[in-house]
């Protein structure tokens, strides 16, 4: 197929088809009525020699084909409006707007103080406030901008998704000071003989550690579940439970309740956590300073990566970025 084959409005509905999986918002959002939508769809379906979308209960869902165009198509149009908008520029200081990001319990711990703190000083004008990203709806909540970004070790955001890797973290224990394994190392018998605080936090990839340290057939004296990390200080303060958490936590939590953390004793991998987004922000300004904004107060390789999507799984950059 040749590029006078095709016109690039068709490839621009494309895209929106693979965003919004609706005729309906795409007529809405290209001002165009559903007929003349689906019109254009039927002729990219004969250019193509493929459906391209299939209506299902869930929506217009891309073929395996429509997924592999997605990524080539999207970083083109992408060129095409970064060249035609090169002049355009952000001015944090004087933007009212809201911004919505997805963490978990641990996540606001981590990261809220300080990213708090930052846009009041860059963009005092924006209001902040977060959502879970164990909600069965982020997915949604990111493609309709609804929510504007998401931290964590989140796999179900891939197709449709960006995402810039911020740190690697491992895992250790964590008791109160003065606790009767508090010493130079923890062994893995002193550990097993422990009693312990388990949170299992669903959806989050946090879980996966618990599973590995029941693979490795540790058995633990598990004294009390909870389903969150917010009580974990509180808890460990006053008793003298072990908590198995995440380095960035531990190291919160340690001074406003008195705790220690040593390296754990099982040999659990370290935890991925990045950054995402939705490819419809991907070239917006505000979105690009906001995210620069996060890479600079909490990503290990604070120069810019640029994204790379993965082919035939959307737009994504590399995780190593």
């Amino acid at each position: 197929m040749e590029l006078s084959d095709i016109d690039l409005n068709q490839l621009v509905l494309f895209q929106q088809l693979m965003v919004e999986r609706s005729v309906s918002r795409v007529a809405e959002n290209l001002g165009l009525t559903q007929p003349a939508v689906s019109n254009t769809l039927a002729r990219l379906r004969r250019q193509f020699g493929d459906d391209l979308f299939v209506r299902t209960p869930k929506g217009m869902m891309p073929t395996p084909f429509a997924e592999q165009l997605a990524e080539p198509i999207g970083r083109a149009l992408g060129l095409i409006h970064s060249g035609l908008n090169q002049h355009s520029h952000f001015d944090a200081a004087s933007v009212q707007r809201a911004v919505t990001i997805g963490l978990t319990d641990i996540g606001e711990i981590v990261f809220l103080p300080e990213l708090v703190e930052q846009l009041r000083q860059q963009a005092p004008g924006v209001a902040l406030s977060t959502v879970r990203t164990t909600a069965s709806t982020l997915r949604e909540d990111m493609e309709s901008g609804k929510v504007d970004l998401a931290i964590g070790p989140l796999p179900q955001l891939k197709a449709g998704f960006f995402q810039r890797r911020l740190f690697r973290q491992r895992y250790v224990c964590l008791f109160r000071k003065g606790h009767p394994l508090d010493r130079k190392q923890l062994s893995l018998a002193d550990f097993q003989a422990a009693e312990h605080l388990v949170i299992v936090s669903a959806g989050t990839g946090h879980g996966k550690a618990d599973e590995l340290i029941r693979r490795a057939g540790v058995n633990r004296q598990v004294r009390l579940t909870v389903p969150h990390f917010v009580s974990v200080g509180h808890i460990l303060q006053r008793t003298d439970m072990v908590a198995t958490v995440t380095e960035r936590l531990a190291e919160r939590l340690v001074v406003p309740f008195d705790l220690r953390h040593l390296p754990h004793p099982v040999a659990l991998p370290e935890v991925a956590i990045n950054l995402f987004w939705h490819a419809k922000v991907h070239r917006s300004p505000a979105h690009q300073w906001l995210r620069g904004q996060v890479i600079a107060l909490f990503g290990e390789d604070k120069a810019p990566a640029p994204a790379r999507p993965k082919p035939a799984a959307g737009p994504k950059t590399r995780k190593g970025a």
